[in-house]
């Protein structure tokens, strides 16, 4: 079974000289209409493309300029300009769509797709954007995608499943969420300086009959997991590199310390 491998160093600054085990990934931002992580300029400037999706472009319009109190808003908002904004066009407000649009943002109203969610779309438009023999290398970091309606957050983690072959990471100020697809092995390599230690591995779309790990606290050991059983929550990383392989799908979700 082929190996997958795991990093977060985009929580880290891209210059960052300790990031040994680093991955050669190529970073999309999504911002979604939530609030931003107080990390969200390092995301920004670990992305060659930034997406609003929706009202997403509110949240960078407003509070980018608070992440840097000392400087004038005007600036703030010209330097953190979105490449795209994309989704159905019922959260923006005019002055932000006005505004971003004459410094060149690319504006894609998808009011006529009701059928599936904003960061839906602009997952797919990223994918379509990226050319195959890139699609490995391609990791989307989904800002604001936790912490707000639990219906929108079931809705985020079904994109993952949905969107299974690409990486995607969900983001809020306390923890990420990624899927481990069942048909690779893991290696999770922590940077213990941004995350951890809390830890957990869930199993999503079907029950896991046999899940193994490496590097918890807590490791299991050909278990199987489901709702209404077992889950892995609250669980412990005690080393630097964590293993997983099982014979479903998981979500694993690890905490974010405060940058």
């Amino acid at each position: 079974m082929e190996l997958m491998s795991h990093c977060s160093t985009f929580l880290l600054p891209p210059a960052n000289p300790n990031t040994a085990g680093s991955l050669s990934l190529n970073y999309a931002l999504i911002l979604l209409n939530q609030s931003l992580p107080k990390f969200a300029p390092l995301l920004w400037d670990h992305a060659k493309l930034r997406v609003c999706a929706d009202g997403g472009a509110n949240r960078v319009y407003d509070e980018m300029p608070r992440f840097f109190p000392h400087q004038q808003p005007s600036h703030v908002r010209t330097r953190y300009k979105p490449d795209v904004i994309k989704g159905d066009m019922d959260s923006i407000r005019t002055e932000v769509l006005d505004f971003y649009a004459k410094l060149g943002t690319k504006i894609i109203d998808e009011s006529h797709d009701q059928d599936t969610t904003d960061l839906h779309k602009c997952v797919a438009y990223i994918r379509d954007l990226t050319p195959d023999t890139d699609q490995s290398a391609l990791c989307i970091l989904v800002a604001g995608a936790l912490g707000g309606r639990f219906d929108h957050e079931i809705g985020n983690i079904n994109v993952l499943c949905r969107f299974s072959n690409t990486r995607i990471i969900l983001l809020s100020d306390h923890c990420l969420i990624h899927l481990l697809p069942k048909d690779h092995c893991h290696k999770i390599l922590i940077q213990s300086s941004v995350e951890g230690p809390h830890c957990g591995l869930i199993p999503i779309g079907m029950p896991s009959g046999s899940s193994t790990t490496t590097g918890l606290k807590w490791d299991l050991n050909d278990t199987a997991m489901s709702f209404g059983g077992l889950i892995s929550t609250s669980n412990i990383v005690e080393g630097e590199i964590v293993t997983v392989q099982s014979d479903s799908d998981l979500l694993w979700t690890i905490s974010i310390k405060k940058l």
